[in-house]
């Protein structure tokens, strides 16, 4: 082992650390951009042409931001917000800093994959909660997210898998996480066996989300 990955031997309380800031810029992004991405994405729905919302002024604001923001490459979007970032947080550089870009990174993707994930369910489903007299309220938690949830749960995983790899993305400015030690050290110093580990961690981290999810999603289905 030793002979395989000599550098790795010497860096098992940095790959530790960095794991655990991969994991925490993961989660915490994952939990905002979710939030934000959740009610755009059932705004969208609700708003859109023939929707128990419709309200074309509104659909046609969110539907252009969520276009404007998802077609900024991610690696610009870090040096655009740089100052706003800075303005937050007071710093661009570091786990915390590279939550702000994270975030507005995510959840345009995330709003949309729900739109796409809510557009599945039977609108007759929608017609008959509409004709027992249930509000727009009440058609959207008992049918859109209950309907929907094993596609919202499937949309999730893949934005969180999305999520990781921006993470290893935003190490390139120095963020902290695998992505960091990567870039700074596995690439810049030529230590392959320092990249191939962080690879492979994060690969780990991709198939345990990847298979709670269909886990989670089959066992909700109907």
């Amino acid at each position: 082992m030793a002979s395989w990955f000599p550098n790795v031997i010497h860096m098992q309380s940095e790959f530790a650390q960095a794991t655990w800031e991969t994991v925490y810029m993961t989660l915490v992004s994952a939990i905002i951009a979710g939030v934000l991405g959740l009610a755009t994405g059932i705004f969208l729905i609700a708003s859109q042409p023939g929707g128990i919302l419709e309200d074309s002024f509104i659909y046609g604001l969110l539907d252009k931001i969520v276009n404007l923001l998802r077609s900024i490459p991610f690696i610009i979007l870090l040096a655009v917000i740089a100052p706003f970032t800075r303005y937050l947080v007071g710093t661009t550089i570091g786990t915390t800093a590279a939550l702000v870009p994270l975030i507005i990174g995510i959840f345009p993707f995330y709003a949309r994959q729900i739109q796409n994930a809510l557009t599945e369910i039977d609108p007759g489903v929608i017609e008959a909660a509409q004709a027992s007299g249930s509000s727009p309220t009440e058609i959207i938690f008992r049918v859109y997210l209950r309907e929907g949830l094993p596609d919202i749960i499937r949309a999730s995983i893949l934005t969180i898998i999305s999520l990781i790899g921006l993470t290893t993305m935003a190490g390139a400015i120095g963020s902290g996480g695998l992505g960091d030690i990567a870039i700074s050290i596995g690439y810049a110093r030529f230590e392959n066996d320092v990249t191939i580990v962080a690879m492979l961690i994060i690969l780990i981290m991709v198939f345990i989300v990847q298979f709670a999810g269909d886990w989670l999603a089959k066992r909700l289905e109907h």
